[in-house]
C-alpha cells in the first residue's frame, strides 16, 4: 500500500471541492536566472476539447485541428499575427503531413514569413515543443513562440506491406513490359497484408499497457488501488469542469456535425462496483489495468504562447508563470519504460536545490492509473531510492492534496502530441487558483524517457 491511510485515500477519492487556497512552503526560494537562463514566461495556452478517437473530430486532419487551436490561442492574447517568431508542433503518430506546424500556421492565416517545425517524442511531444521554444528564446535567436500539439487516430498511416513497397520500386525501375510482368508474376496473398501502426515501443515491441501491468505488479500496486485511482481521477475532472476550473477549454463549432463542443467527452464519472467488474485490458489473465484506470485513445489538439518576461511586459501581456528549469531522463525500456517521471523529479529537484514538500502544485501524466501509483512508491522507496535514484534516503512522495486536482488523463484524455502543453498550462492555472508559487509537471514517453519542468506562479 501507499504510505497514507486508508481513511486518508477515501477523503482523498470522494472529495469534489478541494480547499483553497494552498499556502507555499517555498516563499524564500529564488531561481538563479545567470544559471537557468532568461526569464521564460508561458503567457496563456489553451486547447480544443479532448475527444475520445471516431467521435466529435473523425472528419477533420491533424493540421485543421492543430489550426482550430492557434486560432484559438491568438484570439485570447490579441497581439499582431506578425509579432509570432516562430511556430513549433508535435504529433507523435506522423503521417503523410510530415511537418503539421507549417500546415497549421497557414491555415491559422499566420504570415506565410513565419517559419515553423514540427516534433514527435511519443506522450512527451508537446513537452518536447515547449522546451524547443525555451532553447530558442534562451539563445537569442527567437523571442515569441507558439508551441502546439495535436493528435488525431481517426486516419492513421497504414502503408503497404514492406514486401509490396519493395515490389512497387522494383516496378518503378523496370524498363520494359517483360520485366514488370516477371516481377508481378511474384506476388504472393501476404504482399496484400497492410501494416497497421501499432502502439508500442519499438525497442521492445511491447505496449505501454503491457508494461504498465508489469510495472504495477513489481510495485505491488492492486487492481483495488488503481481503479479508485481512475475514479479519483474522473470526479475531479468532473468537478473541476463543472466549477469552470478548466480555462484553457476553448469551445469548438464543427460545421460538418452542425455541434458545438465544449467540454472532453471521455470523462465518466462511475462506482467501485462498475470499475471492478471490468476485465484486464491488455494481460488478459493477469493484468491489472483496464478501461476504467487507463487512458483512453484521444484526438485533441493544444497551443501556448511563450515568450521572454520583458517582452510580455512590452506587449502589456500579464503572463500565466514562469517556466522555469526542465529535464529529461532515460532508463531501461524494457523494466522501466513508465518510470520516467519518478527519475525526473529526484534529478530536477536535487538540481534546483528543492524538496517534494516545496512544491505546491503536481501535475503528473496519467497513462495508466498503475504508472502513476508505481512512480509513487518509487519515490517513497528506500530500496529503489538507493539502488536507482542513487539517493541515501528516499525523495519522498508527494501531498496528495496537491496531485493532480483538476484531473488527469485517465479522465481529461490523452492526445498523444498534446498532452504536455494541456498539462503545463493546468498547473499554471492552479497556480493562481490555489495561490501556490511552484508547480512540478511530469510525464513519461516510450523509449523509457521522462520530462519533468519547474513553473513559478507570475507574480
Amino acid at each position: 500500500m501507499l504510505s497514507h491511510s486508508a481513511s486518508r485515500w477515501n477523503q482523498i477519492y470522494n472529495c469534489l471541492k478541494p480547499s483553497f487556497p494552498i499556502i507555499s512552503n517555498s516563499s524564500g526560494y529564488h531561481f538563479d536566472n545567470h544559471r537557468y537562463g532568461k526569464n521564460i514566461v508561458l503567457v496563456e495556452g489553451v486547447r480544443t476539447p479532448f475527444a475520445i478517437t471516431g467521435t466529435y473530430y473523425e472528419n477533420m486532419s491533424k493540421f485543421e485541428l492543430q489550426k482550430e487551436a492557434i486560432v484559438a490561442l491568438m484570439n485570447r492574447v490579441n497581439i499582431p499575427r506578425n509579432m509570432i517568431d516562430y511556430v513549433i508542433c508535435g504529433t507523435a503518430m506522423v503521417d503523410s503531413i510530415s511537418n503539421v506546424a507549417k500546415e497549421a500556421t497557414l491555415a491559422a492565416s499566420l504570415p506565410s514569413s513565419i517559419a515553423a517545425h514540427s516534433v514527435t517524442q511519443a506522450c512527451i511531444t508537446a513537452n518536447q515543443t515547449i522546451t524547443s521554444a525555451i532553447g530558442y528564446i534562451n539563445s537569442g535567436t527567437y523571442e515569441i513562440v507558439i508551441c502546439g500539439g495535436v493528435e488525431s487516430l481517426v486516419d492513421p498511416p497504414i502503408r503497404h506491406s514492406r514486401k509490396m513497397r519493395k515490389l512497387m520500386l522494383a516496378m518503378n525501375k523496370a524498363k520494359t513490359k517483360s520485366a514488370r510482368l516477371k516481377l508481378l508474376s511474384t506476388i504472393r496473398p501476404d504482399y496484400f497484408i497492410p501494416e497497421v501502426p501499432a502502439i508500442e515501443d519499438y525497442f521492445t515491441g511491447e505496449t505501454a499497457g503491457g508494461s504498465a501491468d508489469r510495472l504495477a505488479a513489481s510495485f505491488k500496486v492492486s487492481r483495488r488501488e488503481q481503479d479508485e485511482y481512475g475514479l479519483r481521477s474522473h470526479q475531479f475532472a468532473d468537478n473541476a469542469f463543472r466549477n469552470g476550473f478548466l480555462i484553457d477549454i476553448e469551445p469548438l463549432y464543427i460545421a460538418d456535425k452542425r455541434l458545438l463542443v465544449d467540454r472532453d467527452n471521455g470523462v465518466r464519472v462511475s462506482t467501485m462496483d462498475k470499475v471492478s467488474s471490468l476485465k484486464p485490458a491488455f494481460d488478459r489473465s493477469f493484468g491489472t489495468a483496464t478501461a476504467a484506470n487507463s487512458s483512453f485513445l484521444t484526438d485533441g489538439a493544444s497551443a501556448c504562447l511563450i515568450m521572454t518576461e520583458q517582452k510580455a511586459k512590452e506587449l502589456g501581456l500579464k503572463p500565466k508563470a514562469f517556466l522555469r528549469q526542465h529535464m529529461y531522463a532515460s532508463q531501461d525500456p524494457k523494466d522501466q519504460l513508465l518510470l520516467g517521471p519518478a527519475y525526473v523529479t529526484s534529478r530536477l529537484l536535487d538540481r534546483v536545490g528543492l524538496k517534494v514538500s516545496d512544491i505546491d502544485v503536481w501535475e503528473f501524466h496519467e497513462a495508466f492509473a498503475g504508472q502513476v501509483l508505481a512512480n509513487l512508491k518509487a519515490m517513497d522507496s528506500e530500496y529503489f531510492s538507493r539502488n536507482f535514484l542513487r539517493r541515501s534516503e528516499p525523495l519522498g512522495m508527494p501531498d496528495m492534496n496537491r496531485f493532480n486536482l483538476w484531473g488527469g488523463s485517465l479522465s481529461i484524455g490523452h492526445p498523444f502530441g498534446a498532452t504536455g502543453i494541456r498539462i503545463v498550462t493546468t498547473a499554471a492555472n492552479r497556480l493562481i487558483k490555489e495561490n501556490g508559487r511552484l508547480a512540478f509537471v511530469t510525464a513519461c514517453a516510450g523509449g523509457g524517457i521522462g520530462h519533468g519542468i519547474i513553473i513559478e506562479r507570475y507574480h
